[in-house]
């Protein structure tokens, strides 16, 4: 998802810091299409999951079901990112 939301800055000849703070870069992103900041503003806490829960085995775990809703949200956002993009931009 975060790859997504970068591509999109990218095609849109937008720079961007070096970072995983789904905030910011989704800040980024609405400036360019406001109709995408209800569904961004729901994956503001999915920022930790680029660090907390990097690595299997950590004592911290999301249960299935938070992961289940977070990968639920991040393809969510995917597929809105893929249906603002032009044809041959898409994979």
């Amino acid at each position: 998802m975060e790859k997504a939301l970068k591509a999109y800055l990218c095609w849109h000849d937008q720079p961007f810091r070096k970072t995983h703070n789904l905030i910011e870069i989704g800040e980024q992103c609405t400036k360019l299409d406001n109709t995408l900041e209800p569904l961004l503003r729901r994956t503001a806490p999915l920022s930790e999951y680029a660090w907390k829960f990097r690595y299997p085995g950590e004592p911290e775990e999301p249960d299935m079901v938070e992961a289940d809703q977070a990968l639920t949200l991040a393809r969510e956002v995917y597929e809105a990112i893929l249906s603002r993009l032009p044809k041959e931009a898409r994979p």
